[in-house]
């Protein structure tokens, strides 16, 4: 007969073991990464804990506790990347190492890219222009082409892309370079178009535009009930707005020289770090504070 001692001394070896693969297998799918990132399309905060993503040509690339990741599979060319709470959705193509159809439509991940589950649009759809409500996973993006549910145009879904309303966009304008939309109201969504910023309070259906005419908009985030917006007029420039009150202040900056802003991230677990990506490779945080010093975590792709 085996001792009460003996199978407490078995359980607990078994629970090392399953912990110790379950740590194998997280390790082996990130590893540490020192080399330079290039066609970066798309950057967030993906889940609670899982740090800033980077959305490549060849995979995903991670900034977490001031040290660089990798994954060791999955070298999909994400596009259309948006990080929410639990993870994040993304289009694409996939890599020489996926079995998922070419273009991937729509797929999302909550578990740090390990595993994309298709959402819609698979082997139909490469979305560029869509934008994820963080918290409601809500969506709202520009259909390039016809495809088996969709014309041309814009639309939105309110349950994580099972149906899809057409939305008008009346006063929208320019070339779509980048869409957001609020975390949890979807009422709110934002554009960066070539010939400014533009707000739709009730859901895409119609657009006011928010720049003078001779600034370019290159970037729109919303985090919580402020809107981030970049634009560009011979230097850069980054605008906090309140949509509610409307009242807008300028973010202070490092020094980019010509540089135009790709995308803006807010930690969700630390509202004073702020991430921006630039034209010119160059990523940079702040955790002092919006107004304080920046962290330059990537010069011209090379990791830092």
């Amino acid at each position: 007969m085996i001792s009460k001692y003996l199978v407490i001394i078995l359980i607990a070896v078994s629970v090392i073991f399953l912990a110790g693969c379950s740590n194998d297998q997280t390790n082996n799918f990130e590893t540490a990464f020192s080399g330079k990132i290039e066609h970066i399309h798309g950057m967030g905060y993906a889940g609670e804990t899982g740090g800033l993503y980077f959305a490549t040509h060849g995979g995903l690339k991670m900034f977490r506790d001031s040290e660089w990741y990798e994954t060791t599979r999955n070298y999909n060319d994400y596009m259309g990347f948006n990080a929410v709470d639990e993870g994040f959705y993304t289009s694409g193509h996939p890599g020489g190492d996926s079995d998922i159809p070419n273009p991937f439509g729509i797929q999302r991940s909550f578990d740090g890219g390990r595993t994309l589950e298709h959402v819609k649009f698979e082997g139909e759809t490469d979305y560029h222009a869509m934008a994820l409500g963080y918290n409601s996973h809500d969506v709202f993006l520009f259909n390039p082409e016809v495809n088996s549910e969709l014309e041309r145009g814009f639309y939105k879904s309110v349950d994580e892309g099972e149906n899809w309303e057409q939305a008008d966009a009346n006063g929208l304008d320019g070339e779509v370079l980048h869409l957001a939309l609020h975390p949890s109201d979807s009422n709110f969504v934002a554009a960066a178009t070539s010939t400014g910023i533009f707000l739709s309070e009730n859901g895409g259906e119609e657009f006011k535009v928010l720049t003078d005419s001779n600034q370019s908009g290159t970037a729109v985030y919303f985090y919580e009930d402020d809107l981030y917006y970049a634009t560009y007029d011979r230097h850069p420039t980054l605008i906090k707005r309140e949509i509610k009150n409307s009242d807008s202040t300028t973010v202070s900056l490092p020094e980019l020289k010509e540089a135009g802003i790709l995308y803006i991230a807010i930690n969700p677990n630390n509202e004073d770090e702020l991430a921006i990506y630039t034209t010119t490779q160059d990523a940079y945080l702040t955790d002092t504070g919006r107004e304080g010093q920046w962290k330059n975590i990537l010069n011209e792709g090379k990791v830092k």
